[in-house]
Formats: structure tokens, C-alpha cells, sequence
């Protein structure tokens, strides 16, 4: 299997960085080159891309996830000629190690540490913003907030910005609508290849793994509590399920609601549930989903925690009001926090993405198909940027097939095609009974 690798940099040749310690470097390789071997779609594209250099000429700020597959697409985007910044797009979900090794072994520039604090984290934006970056890449619009407000003298120089999550979506044509993007932006979550796996069989897994690592606990026989039923949220109810969770589901979509229903999970009000749950998980990408009320009406003991973006959708500030103390670091991501009933809530992983705070995210084979429709829709971005305006655009159907194709391919899958017959069935209107 070939592997196109990137530069060692010499130590006096490190591009700048602040991450913890570059002493880490040779544990975060070995997890990096584990992960490329799942991901044959994104190293046939750095394989390509080392070729033909897309990418050369661009300057490039990332705000992501630093895990082991970030890198992989990190060295993709390197390989295409790109030069490339990296910050956190989470508190705690970087991996140390992985920083390190993009740092010292593939002299890719990155800013983040696990754990920083939020002074550090926008410290850490904005050196990445510093390079002058022609093209953002976003897991939740952070980058792109700061370019349209302390840093919009730099969104003259965007070509486009992609965007990896449901939330910055969201955030995205909220801009859209009232007239404030001022650059193209491409929708990488809405992608088949990214949320149809990535937010579902993703999310699902590395979501039950991180609420396990946390805590030990035993799913089965649990009530576990899902709010929302995206795509995330499915992943995650159905994964529960198959542990021999009892998954409760909440919702405000009526849709979705029907839809968990005839999935043959139990659905109610976030009230109804909050005394039946033993482990909660939000998965909304909207605020307070969890909030006082319900946190008061909770058993002794019943663990809440966020897979979604950001760390807003459990009212936290709210719980810490009420809580007649507090018990600080019952378990590595673990906080508990004592009500007046004598009951103690305990929150995981600060309420940030649990699946990244005490896990290690998604595993690489699917992320493998997100990050090369990452990697694929900026280079469309800039083959087309010509005819690009200021608004969010879906990712081009051809680079769907391409990545799904590819990926069957390498997990040595055939399907049929259209004979001749069918193909002319399909465009007639004439045939029939």
C-alpha cells in the first residue's frame, strides 16, 4: 500500500506552534499512520493531490478537531501544496500527542492543547487567522465569526470557507438570510458522504464510548435519554439500543418525533423524561435543552452529558446556581453536582462533546469518507471560484458519488449498474402497463 509521506522537519526548521509538549510526537505518529490505513479514500486523494498540487499558493487556517484524523486530512490539504495553520475548534478535543507529531513530524503550524482555556482557545484562533488565510476551514463557524467581527479586515482575502457541522451550518445561513456572509462558504456537513455516516454511525458510536470511558457504567438495562433525532441523534438512540440501553427520545419536531416512534423507541416531553432517565445525552445543536426544571426532577446519580457542538445545550450555569455543592473531579471528566431534593447530578465532560472530551472522536474509516469530501469541495471551491458569491453552497453531487464509489471499492464492494433497457425505462414516459 502506498503512502505519499509529507516533510520531517529539522527542529530548527518548526513551523510556530503552541501545543503541550513536542515530547509527544512519537506516540501521536504512530496513532496517525493507525488511522491512514482506515482512511484509503482520503490517502488516494493526498496521493493525487501530492501529484497535481491544487492547493499550491493557498494559504489555509483550519479550525478543527485535532485528532488522528484531522491530521490525515491536515496532510492531504499539505500534499496539495496548501499552506496550513491549525487551532482547536474545542476546549478538550484535542489530542496532544497528534499536535505534537503534525508540529515536529510534518511541519504543519498548530495551536491547541487540551484543556485550554477560553482566553487560550481565542489566542489560538487568531494566530491562525494571522497567517491571512485564503481559505477557512470550520467545525462550527468559529473562524468565520471572528473574520465578520474582530477580524474582518482579513475577509477580503477569503476565496471560500468550508464547514464541517450541522451547527455552523445553522450559523452559516443564519448570515445568509440577513445579508452579512461575506464570503462563499460550502456546506461540507450537508454532504450524503458526511452527515448520512459521519453525524449517524460516527456520532452513535464515539458518543456511547466517550459516556463509558467517563463513567464504567453499564448500558444495559439503563434508561438512556436521547434529545433530538437528527442524524446524530439516531446514531446515537440506536447505538444505546444495541448495548440494551431502554432509549427514551425527545423531540420538537413532530417528523422526527413519529419517526423514533415507528423506529419502536419510547417518545415524550424532556419533562416526562427527566425522573425516568439514568443517562442523558443532547444531540440538538440548539441552547438549554436541559435546563433547571430538569435537572431538579432527576434521580440520584443520573449522569448528562452533550455530543452536540457546543457546550450550551445543557444549562449548566443554571445547575451550578441550584446545586448545594458541588464535587470537582469525581472521575477524569466527571463533576458532580448536589440539588436541594439530596440527589447528585453528574455531568460529563464539562457538557462539551463527549465523545472528543472523554473519548477519541469518530473512528477513522468514517471520518475517512467526511474528510475527503473536505478536502474534494475546496478543491472545487477553488477550481470554480470565479463564479462563487457570498452564500452557502451544497457540495456538487459528483463528489457525493465519487467518495461513496471509492469507498465501496476499498471495502471490496460491487453493485450493479443500468443496462442499456433500463437506462432508456427511466427517461420514457411512454412505457408501462
Amino acid at each position: 500500500m502506498t503512502q505519499t509521506q509529507t516533510h520531517t522537519p529539522t527542529k530548527s526548521a518548526l513551523p510556530r506552534h503552541d501545543v503541550r509538549d513536542l515530547a509527544l510526537a512519537p506516540e501521536g505518529k504512530k496513532r496517525i499512520e493507525w488511522a491512514d490505513k482506515d482512511m484509503p479514500v482520503l490517502r488516494a486523494i493526498r496521493e493525487r493531490f501530492a501529484k497535481e498540487k491544487p492547493l499550491a499558493g493557498y494559504r489555509m487556517a483550519a479550525c478543527l478537531h485535532i485528532t488522528t484524523e484531522t491530521a490525515n486530512l491536515l496532510r492531504a490539504l499539505q500534499a496539495g501544496g496548501a499552506e496550513i495553520v491549525a487551532c482547536a475548534s474545542n476546549p478538550l478535543s484535542t489530542q496532544d500527542d497528534n499536535a505534537a507529531s503534525l508540529v515536529k513530524d510534518f511541519g504543519i503550524s498548530v495551536y491547541a492543547i487540551k484543556g485550554e482555556d477560553r482566553d487560550t482557545y481565542f489566542r489560538h484562533m487568531n494566530a491562525a487567522l494571522d497567517i491571512k488565510p485564503n481559505v477557512t476551514m470550520d467545525d462550527g463557524c468559529d473562524l468565520v465569526s471572528l473574520l465578520h467581527g474582530e477580524r474582518k479586515d482579513l475577509a477580503g482575502n477569503i476565496v471560500a470557507s468550508m464547514e464541517e457541522t450541522t451547527t455552523g451550518v445553522i450559523r452559516l445561513k443564519a448570515m445568509e438570510q440577513q445579508g452579512i456572509l461575506k464570503f462563499p462558504a460550502v456546506a461540507v456537513n450537508d454532504a450524503m458522504c458526511k452527515h448520512f455516516f459521519d453525524n449517524r454511525y460516527g456520532t452513535g458510536q464515539s458518543t456511547l464510548d466517550g459516556v463509558i470511558r467517563a463513567t464504567d457504567h453499564l448500558i444495559a438495562g439503563k434508561t438512556v435519554v436521547v434529545a433530538g433525532y437528527g442524524y446524530c441523534g439516531k446514531g446515537v438512540a440506536s447505538r444505546a439500543r444495541g448495548l440494551g440501553g431502554h432509549v427514551v427520545v425527545t423531540e420538537i419536531d413532530p417528523i422526527k418525533a413519529i419517526e423514533a416512534v415507528m423506529d419502536g423507541f419510547q417518545v415524550m416531553s424532556m419533562h416526562e423524561a427527566a425522573a425516568k432517565g439514568d443517562i442523558f445525552i443532547t444531540v440538538t445543536g440548539n441552547i438549554h435543552v436541559i435546563r433547571e426544571e430538569h435537572f431538579r426532577l432527576m434521580k440520584d446519580g443520573a449522569l448528562v452529558c452533550n455530543s452536540g457542538h457546543f457546550d450550551v445545550e445543557l444549562d449548566l450555569v443554571a445547575l451550578a446556581r441550584i446545586a448545594t455543592k458541588t464535587h470537582k473531579g469525581l472521575r477524569e471528566f466527571v463533576d458532580g453536582y448536589t440539588l436541594p431534593s439530596g440527589h447528585t447530578v453528574m455531568v460529563l465532560g464539562e457538557g462539551r462533546l463527549i465523545n472528543l472530551a472523554a473519548a477519541h472522536g469518530h473512528p477513522a474509516s468514517v471520518m475517512d469518507m467526511s474528510f475527503a469530501v473536505q478536502a474534494l469541495a475546496t478543491e472545487w471551491a477553488l477550481k470554480n471560484k470565479a463564479g462563487l458569491k457570498p452564500q452557502v453552497y451544497n457540495v456538487p453531487a459528483e463528489i457525493d458519488a465519487w467518495v461513496a464509489k471509492l469507498k465501496l471499492q476499498s471495502m471490496a464492494v460491487n453493485i450493479d449498474t443500468l443496462t442499456p433497457e433500463q437506462v432508456k425505462y427511466l427517461s420514457s414516459h411512454d412505457m408501462g402497463t
